[in-house]
């Protein structure tokens, strides 16, 4: 039986995170809520709901997920797997079910829940975020020859090749990131559609001018680090 843990950055998501946690499926084993100097009752109510919190002071995406990652290494039995999941219940947990499915198969080692737009509810991505995730993936199929369509959040991937991939962004671009040193690395990844709503509450990088040009400059900055090397 495969080891499943799910790790959520949160920053200032009270009013989601308790209905995110309660819809991941049963077959997680641990749920880690990342608070990312929440200043609401975020981690009051993700506590509540019965999943392990920690606190992150350092304000950054990146940041949250390595706070997640550093207290599953210091855990004496370590997951199969590792599943990356938004606090803002856009995606639905619900569908961690498939995400997973092709690495618990045996022949996938990284799956990314692709927004797709037939399965994505209008309003919920902001133009720059499409534009973003197609600039994105057209320059690593243009320079990597890859098959990503997007950025998604919600992920998974086998635990070793994570620890593999030496993770380092700290803030806007660890998604991305991720997805260059998969395919530099050349693990097996596959896309699965998945259903995508209006988050809950407003976005901390795609709503406001500020986030979504840092997060366009930090996404590029990494595929052109990489495209030179």
């Amino acid at each position: 039986m495969s080891i499943i843990k799910v790790i959520i950055p949160a920053f200032n998501e009270q009013d989601s995170i308790q209905h995110v946690i309660n819809d991941i499926p049963d077959i997680v084993d641990e749920i880690i809520v990342v608070s990312n100097n929440s200043t609401d009752n975020t981690e009051k109510n993700a506590q509540q709901a019965g999943a392990t919190v920690l606190v992150e002071r350092q304000k950054g995406y990146g940041y949250a997920c390595l706070k997640g990652m550093e207290y599953i290494a210091n855990k004496a039995i370590k997951p199969d797997i590792i599943v990356f999941l938004d606090g803002d219940y856009s995606d639905y947990p619900e569908e961690l079910l498939k995400i997973v499915a092709p690495i618990l198969k045996g022949n996938i080692d990284f799956v990314i829940g692709a927004r797709v737009k037939e399965l994505r509810e209008k309003g919920a991505m902001t133009f720059p975020q499409i534009f973003g995730n197609w600039l994105a993936t057209s320059l690593m199929r243009l320079f990597f020859g890859s098959t990503f369509t997007d950025l998604g959040p919600f992920r998974a991937i086998k635990y070793d090749e994570l620890l593999g991939l030496k993770m380092e962004d700290k803030t806007y671009g660890w998604t991305v990131e991720m997805q260059l040193k998969v395919l530099r690395q050349k693990l097996s990844y596959e896309e699965i559609p998945v259903n995508y709503r209006n988050r809950i509450g407003v976005s901390k990088v795609s709503g406001t001018v500020k986030g979504a040009i840092f997060a366009g400059i930090k996404i590029l900055s990494w595929i052109f680090k990489y495209s030179f090397k």
